[in-house]
């Protein structure tokens, strides 16, 4: 009798001590997850300028890639029913960007585009001379459609040529077998859905944005040169 009290008390001993652990492994992982938290929030904060900075360059060397001559740029931004010079962050505002070659001359139009391809949405962008109504060079900014397939989008440099003289009147078309006239563009082999997107996607944002454009030699004049010291 005496034993089974002894290993009745002991259960009971064992049994007081669980709630302690639960609540000490508990608090242990929620003060590691805060921890956590605070170190990818931290790190995010710390990183974000530069990320900025990185995608700033990434966008200017790309409009200076689709814009024949251009040296410079400026951010133009549609408000209140107007094209209008624009500084800043553009989020949420619909914009397109103004090249500029050397001497202030304006050198074309930098326009961001987007729309479904196989595997995800491409995002890019094309250069369009207003006066010639003429698409002058294509860049993808981004894509994650199938390596050795549908990545020929930008990877297959005759299919990135293809863009450096299009007329968009009429709409540009996708064919097969070499295109002939001013509007086409030879579909990549293997990768047609891909490349059928690309063409949709300037299509659709010519469309959108063509007729918001300045009248050629209306454009703003370019962005002021950063003022820089007189050196001793």
């Amino acid at each position: 009798m005496s034993g089974d009290l002894v290993q009745l008390e002991g259960r009971k001993g064992a049994s007081a001590g669980v709630p302690d652990n639960t609540a000490r492994l508990v608090l242990t992982l929620t003060v590691a997850g805060l921890l956590s938290g605070i170190a990818i929030v931290s790190a995010y904060e710390i990183t974000r300028p530069m990320i900025a900075a990185n995608q700033a360059r990434a966008l200017e060397r790309a409009v200076f890639e689709v814009v024949p001559g251009a040296e410079r740029l400026q951010r133009l931004a549609w408000r209140d029913g107007a094209l209008v010079p624009a500084v800043g962050d553009a989020a949420g505002e619909p914009s397109i960007y103004g090249g500029y070659a050397a001497d202030g001359s304006f050198a074309g139009y930098a326009i961001p585009g987007e729309g479904a391809g196989y595997q995800d949405t491409i995002k890019l962008l094309y250069g369009f001379d207003a006066e010639r109504r003429r698409v002058v060079g294509m860049y993808i900014l981004e894509s994650r459609e199938t390596p050795g397939l549908g990545d020929r989008i930008y990877k297959d440099l005759d299919f990135v040529a293809a863009f450096r003289d299009l007329v968009v009147e009429p709409e540009i078309e996708l064919v097969s077998g070499g295109g002939a006239a001013d509007n086409q563009v030879d579909g990549i082999t293997g990768a047609t859905i891909s490349s059928k997107a690309v063409v949709s996607i300037i299509n659709a944002t010519n469309s959108l944005w063509r007729e918001r454009l300045f009248a050629p030699g209306a454009e703003p004049p370019p962005p002021a040169e950063p003022a820089t010291e007189e050196k001793p």
